[in-house]
């Protein structure tokens, strides 16, 4: 992969680990409760759904990385692959959850792959 595919690759896996972070360790904070627009209450209903949500988002990011770190064989396909889910959890977040989802997830990842095909 070119060095512009890894660094863009290596973004979207930190804007995992964080979204890792915000959802299963600061779901309740005020901080976190703001960005997403939730009272209290709806943050402590919903802390258990975020943090599973937010170990998948560690799987992805763990995924990537594990593309960064693997032979050159494999490195691409398996950007590829990890870049691939993002994009549709991206797209999928973006058409039933919030549009904010696009730019945040989908488009880093939708240009990573760009740059991983082209590389």
């Amino acid at each position: 992969m070119s060095v512009l595919a890894e660094v863009l690759v290596a973004l979207v896996a930190l804007a995992h680990i964080y979204f890792l972070v915000l959802e299963m360790f600061l779901w309740t904070k005020p901080r976190t409760r703001a960005a997403f627009g939730m009272t209290a209450e709806a943050a402590e209903q919903t802390k258990v759904l975020a943090a599973n949500q937010g170990l998948y988002n560690g799987f992805l990011a763990a995924g990537l990385i594990w593309s960064l770190c693997a032979p050159l064989a494999l490195a691409r396909p398996v950007a590829v692959f990890f870049l691939a889910c993002v994009l549709i959890a991206g797209l999928y977040g973006g058409f039933t959850a919030n549009k904010r989802i696009f730019l945040v997830q989908a488009l880093p990842a939708a240009l990573a792959l760009v740059a991983v095909w082209l590389s």
